[in-house]
């Protein structure tokens, strides 16, 4: 796996009713790289109507993902099959306590790619949201047919 790399994230939340799921899918640029075993993915995102960029980094390995974000939002969740993770996320319009509990985190790397999927429902303030799918796709830039330009 290249250094830079082109970055997928795809999520999907689905309430009481999986007819209202709803699905984000975002696709940014990032550096990989891979240190004691663990993969990581830096990068940053803009969040409409504001200047101050987010800087994100995910660190995953076969049975956990973490998230960081920093500027605009600061949080740090923490994914791990069949345990139940709290913290707090803080935005621009105040804190939020949230529980992250991780059913399942799959991984399959291959030589230029790697996906990862995480099947998690979501508390806020100790109160169930939704039942939660994210998948990240992480390929070389120089082999993707994707074009950001």
């Amino acid at each position: 796996m290249t250094k830079e790399v082109l970055l997928t994230l795809s999520g999907l939340q689905f309430d009481q009713r999986e007819e209202d799921a709803g699905q984000v899918e975002v696709v940014t640029v990032g550096d990989y790289y891979k240190r004691n075993g663990k993969h990581y993915v830096v990068y940053e995102e803009i969040t409409e109507g504001f200047s101050q960029p987010t800087k994100n980094r995910l660190k995953f390995s076969e049975h956990m993902l973490e998230l960081s974000r920093n500027g605009l939002v600061n949080v740090h969740m923490v994914f791990q099959e069949n345990r139940k993770n709290l913290t707090n996320y803080n935005t621009p319009f105040g804190q939020i306590l949230i529980g992250i509990d991780t059913k399942k985190i799959q991984v399959n790397e291959k030589e230029d790619d790697i996906v990862v999927e995480v099947d998690y429902s979501l508390d806020v303030n100790y109160e169930f949201l939704s039942d939660c799918h994210i998948k990240i796709a992480i390929c070389s830039k120089e082999n993707s047919s994707f074009s950001l330009n």
